[in-house]
């Protein structure tokens, strides 16, 4: 992600400078679209105006989570009215900004021609959040008001905590490492299951005889075989024969042992990420940097100066 951030950052300064070939009007709206493009940029580049605007986006996304909790209690009067007031004070900021991110498209993808960049980014994943964080408003203006269209609408509200991501990279991070460790995951996954598979047919035969109301059926086991093995122990079913508890007993000793295993991928991931983000640091500050004049003097992929 880093690395696409570089490019696009020396894509876009690229892109700046051939506004002086066009006419005036053409020129004054690209130089405006340049500048608000380096106030709502995602990358490292932003200004002091840029540090405002990321304040005031991540302080409404806060604010609005706290009513989202809030409007689940039983609030006075008063309240109700703040809490619209912020939500429609909310949903136009978070509107603006989505059109502004749209309208600056053609210089987060220079590459691209204005309208394929902008369809390029309405389907990206971020602006999908974006979208899918005003929506709600919007749609409770022409459905329905019930008690079940409330509740979804809220329920689809709680999407805007992933706007947060533009400023924090943690999911994106977590998402490369699961693409990472795929493989690895997903063969400790494996074993998982089939250590719970064979727990729960065990299980199952040793107890549906002195509890056939619990132990019902294989899933009966198997419920009680996830419980155990990830050692949660909700404590709606549980062995009462000996041989069960036997058994219990050892898919518990085995489930702490297996369940570690992906805790340690992941975790090794976060280290290998950690090495690479300070190795990338050094590169990425060369050229965020450098004036716009000497970007193209430094890789947009490694951030070497070229000879």
């Amino acid at each position: 992600m880093q690395k696409n951030n570089l490019k696009r950052a020396a894509l876009a300064a690229t892109a700046g400078s051939r506004a002086t070939s066009q006419n005036p009007e053409e020129a004054t709206v690209k130089h405006l679209r340049s500048k608000v493009y380096d106030v709502i940029r995602d990358d490292d580049k932003n200004k002091l105006s840029g540090t405002l605007f990321d304040t005031v986006i991540i302080s409404f996304i806060v604010v609005n989570l706290i009513f989202i909790i809030l409007d689940t209690f039983h609030m006075p009067a008063w309240y109700r009215g703040i809490s619209r007031t912020v939500e429609i004070l909310a949903v136009f900021v978070f509107t603006a900004e989505y059109l502004l991110r749209i309208w600056t498209a053609p210089l987060l993808y220079a590459h691209l021609r204005p309208a394929t960049a902008r369809l390029r980014y309405i389907f990206s994943l971020m602006a999908l959040v974006d979208l899918v964080s005003i929506l709600p408003f919007y749609l409770s203006i022409f459905l329905p008001t019930g008690l079940t269209t409330l509740r979804a609408l809220r329920a689809v509200r709680l999407i805007r905590v992933f706007k947060i991501n533009r400023y924090n990279s943690s999911f994106f991070i977590m998402a490369k490492i699961f693409r990472k460790k795929a493989h690895q995951l997903i063969s400790s996954a494996f074993v998982l299951f089939i250590l719970m598979l064979v727990a729960a047919m065990l299980m199952y035969d040793i107890e549906s005889l002195a509890q056939p109301d619990k132990f019902d059926n294989a899933f009966s086991g198997f419920w009680w075989a996830i419980s155990t093995v990830t050692t949660i122990g909700y404590g709606d079913l549980y062995p009462i024969t000996n041989a069960g508890k036997v058994l219990a007993g050892l898919i518990a000793f085995l489930g702490i042992a297996l369940v570690a295993v992906p805790t340690g991928i992941i975790s090794a991931g976060f280290v290998e990420e950690s090495r690479l983000l300070q190795k990338e640091t050094p590169a990425r500050e060369a050229i965020l940097d450098a004036p716009h004049e000497e970007e193209k003097l430094y890789c947009p992929y490694c951030g070497k100066r070229l000879e």
